[in-house]
């Protein structure tokens, strides 16, 4: 059986890749199967319930119109316990019926700066540097991929495909290009040379609503199949993946169940990345600063959609035109899909990564404007409902923990404390990159940021 070796048993791994290769496999091509576990101990309930069902798990499927439906997933044949060492992955990962290694990670977890190179400025991927030349525990996917890499190399098992599962756009020529700077680091000549003829990284794009499991998924899953499923997980009947096919080692037929097999991603990774992806942060963004807590309580709120929908008609689909999408249909299709109470996925979830996701997902579209002479009066809301969110998590305001792998909190406490927050933030070179300090973005953004504190205000009174 050939193997599809998978870094990261997060939820929304569970509800996506390893759901296609279910099907492929009920289907009856059962060439394949998915072995998978963690690089860092977290999740340590998820898999352990994991390892006691034999990888199996009960995924709840909800359609807008709160129709639900139950699904033992089984295509992850092999759950590896987690060790500091990754022994049980390096172990897999270097066996020659091992033809892809599949990872999904968050933007933050590349490291990369505004111009795509390693930011050795970050503590874990400089400790993670240190540890591969010292043999030491690694915790980054650049060390796990290094540590897994080089032992498949000195194993002589053959090649093997490096598939991104994650909203990194570009994110197999980005994330490739951090892994060979990082080799390049290391300065580990014979590892680099092996990487570069033996593997290939195929752009991807990955969509599925997955919000994380709460106890009422598993209490649904036991009333409805009579399982009590410490693993079960729930995600929205939305299921979209296409792939650049540029696999070395060969793979799955993804083809056969709905995958779709592309020369070419960049159409949509843009409209997902931008229309999604960033919609998304803006609703989670707008709900906190006005008391929700899900996303489907902001969209449904008629000037949080409104803001979303001005984002993209306004500003966003313009510079994507043409574009072999019908990115107005798309549009809709995503606001409907946020709007699905049945999901109950958090503010607290979406609203995360900021200072990664701004750069990634809205900058892109205010320097696409702003190159065309064009107006970002629309755009511009969405970062400075960031703003007035961040103000709040500087006062301590926010309701739960905010996650940012990427925030320095020093500097953002600082832009918060600065006489002129908005300049302050604008300059932040980390969320603008070259757009720091840009005039036009500095005065769109004050006239913004008045227009998010009297959306506050409406909202309070």
């Amino acid at each position: 059986m050939t193997t599809m070796l998978h870094l990261g048993l997060g939820s929304f791994h569970r509800a996506h890749q390893a759901v296609y290769l279910h099907q492929l496999r009920e289907s009856g091509d059962q060439r394949w199967a998915l072995a998978g576990g963690n690089i860092r101990p977290d999740m340590q309930d998820t898999i352990d319930a994991l390892i006691a069902q034999g990888g199996a798990y009960t995924l709840e499927t909800v359609t807008p119109h709160n129709e639900r439906s139950y699904t033992r997933i089984t295509a992850i044949q092999t759950v590896v316990p987690f060790d500091p060492e990754l022994c049980g992955l390096v172990r897999i990962g270097a066996d020659a019926d091992t033809r892809i290694i599949s990872f999904t990670v968050t933007e933050a977890g590349y490291y990369l700066d505004a111009k795509y190179q390693l930011d050795q400025n970050f503590a874990d991927l400089r400790a993670d540097l240190a540890a591969v030349k010292s043999g030491e525990p690694v915790s980054t996917i650049y060390g796990a991929l290094c540590v897994i890499l080089r032992a498949r190399m000195q194993a002589n098992a053959g090649p093997v495909t490096l598939l991104n599962c994650d909203n990194l756009r570009h994110n197999g020529e980005r994330s490739r290009g951090g892994l060979l700077q990082f080799i390049e680091l290391l300065g580990d000549s014979a590892l680099l040379a092996w990487v570069q003829a033996n593997t290939t990284s195929p752009n991807a794009m990955v969509d599925r609503i997955t919000p994380r499991p709460t106890p009422e998924v598993r209490a649904r899953v036991l009333a409805t199949t009579g399982v009590d499923d410490a693993a079960a997980l729930m995600g929205e009947s939305f299921i979209q993946w296409v792939i650049e096919d540029n696999f070395i080692a060969g793979r799955p037929e993804w083809e056969k169940v709905g995958v779709e097999m592309v020369t070419s991603v960049q159409a949509y990774e843009e409209a997902k990345i931008r229309l999604l992806n960033a919609t998304h942060s803006c609703i989670a963004w707008a709900g906190t600063l006005v008391g929700y807590t899900y996303i489907h309580e902001g969209t449904l709120d008629p000037v949080i959609r409104q803001l979303a929908y001005d984002y993209v008609t306004d500003d966003t689909i313009p510079v994507l035109l043409p574009c072999p999408i019908n990115l107005e249909k798309y549009r809709d299709v995503v606001l409907d899909r946020f709007g699905n109470p049945a999901i109950a996925d958090t503010n607290q979830r979406v609203a995360m990564d900021a200072f990664s996701k701004i750069p990634a997902m809205i900058a892109p579209t205010i320097r696409d404007r702003l190159a065309r002479g064009e107006t970002i009066h629309s755009v511009s809301m969405l970062p400075a409902l960031f703003l007035a969110y961040l103000q709040r998590w500087h006062a301590g305001q926010i309701p739960y923990t905010y996650q940012d792998q990427a925030m320095d909190p020093a500097a953002a406490h600082a832009i918060c404390e600065s006489v002129d927050p908005v300049a302050a933030y604008c300059a932040n070179t980390v969320l603008w990159g070259p757009l720091a300090n840009d005039e036009r973005l500095v005065q769109a953004m004050r006239t913004a940021f008045e227009r998010v504190k009297l959306f506050v205000k409406n909202h309070q009174s």
